[in-house]
């Protein structure tokens, strides 16, 4: 894979409220092949969750793996931590994270690794659902279930899991019980607009269970995108929007016929300027691409 290179972000003025944690362990018993590798359209699972979550959040990412567990590249930036056990649960790699990112921000969206359908829109509906005094967890519950891996954690919840870890009691459910959870129905998490708009079949739910999963997911449609050429970019000064399907940046130059290279920047949705091809690409996003010399 190629190097990346440094997005750049405008920092909030007050500091970032809002962390990620993906989970990289597990057993991967029915995929029979660790998740964190596979690959996902020119990436891996692990890049582009990774690459996703941090998208909608302000603060860091950190990816939390067991023990001498072997990671794919990552994106800028993103910390990796280790778990303390393997094989003991959510709450131990929750833990883990939580330490890594309770200095730096209050809520901590926490994901799986194999949601590779996951869009910035839902994490950010579900952050929003916990930026309350009252909530400590906003909890999705959909498609039939609570999804406690798809969810937002107070930071502040620290002393908890690590009480409930010394006690053996490994459930996410014992933690809900000691805190105050929040739960988002499909009916409110489809009331932001925006989710609604990007996810309206909540697709950022689904995880890849089996191979079969697998390979369904990865044969559907990339995003669907558009992308705006400009400058000496623009074949013969069209400036038309083109409408293209790719899951990374660097896809959608390709389909584009930009040549990603030093002499051109990427600005998604107008407010993050990048050169990374595999920065990940989600449902209803705009590139412009742009001469960075001089006059282009």
């Amino acid at each position: 894979m190629r190097p990346q290179e440094q997005d750049i972000r405008v920092p909030l003025a007050d500091g970032p409220r809002t962390a990620g944690i993906v989970l990289a362990g597990g057993r991967s018993t029915r995929m029979g092949r660790p998740k964190a590798s596979l690959e996902w359209h020119g990436s891996t699972l692990l890049h582009r969750v990774a690459g996703i979550v941090a998208r909608a959040v302000d603060g860091p990412v950190v990816v939390v793996r067991a023990p001498g567990q072997h990671l794919p590249s990552l994106p800028r930036g993103v910390r990796v931590v280790e778990d303390a056990h393997e094989g003991r649960g959510p709450l131990q790699g929750l833990a883990a994270g939580l330490t890594a990112v309770a200095g730096d921000a209050e809520l901590a969206y926490v994901s799986s690794t194999d949601v590779p359908l996951l869009h910035p829109a839902f994490v950010a509906a579900v952050l929003a659902g916990a930026d309350r005094e009252d909530v400590d967890v906003a909890l999705p519950v959909a498609q039939g279930f609570k999804q406690p891996l798809a969810a937002a954690y107070r930071t502040s919840l620290l002393t908890d899991v690590e009480e409930l870890i010394a006690s053996d009691r490994m459930r996410p459910a014992f933690l809900f019980e000691r805190c105050s959870v929040h739960e988002l129905g499909e009916s409110e998490l489809l009331g932001d607009a925006r989710l609604a708009r990007a996810d309206p079949e909540l697709l950022s739910l689904r995880n890849l269970n089996s191979p079969e999963d697998y390979e369904e997911a990865r044969a559907r449609p990339e995003p669907s995108v558009t992308v705006r050429r400009f400058g000496t970019l623009a074949p013969a000064g069209d400036r038309e929007p083109l409408a293209l399907h790719a899951a990374t940046l660097g896809a959608a130059a390709r389909a584009a016929g930009v040549p990603l290279d030093r002499h051109v920047v990427a600005a998604l949705n107008g407010d993050q300027i990048s050169r990374d091809p595999e920065l990940p690409l989600a449902a209803g996003d705009v590139l412009a691409f742009l001469a960075a010399d001089a006059g282009g």
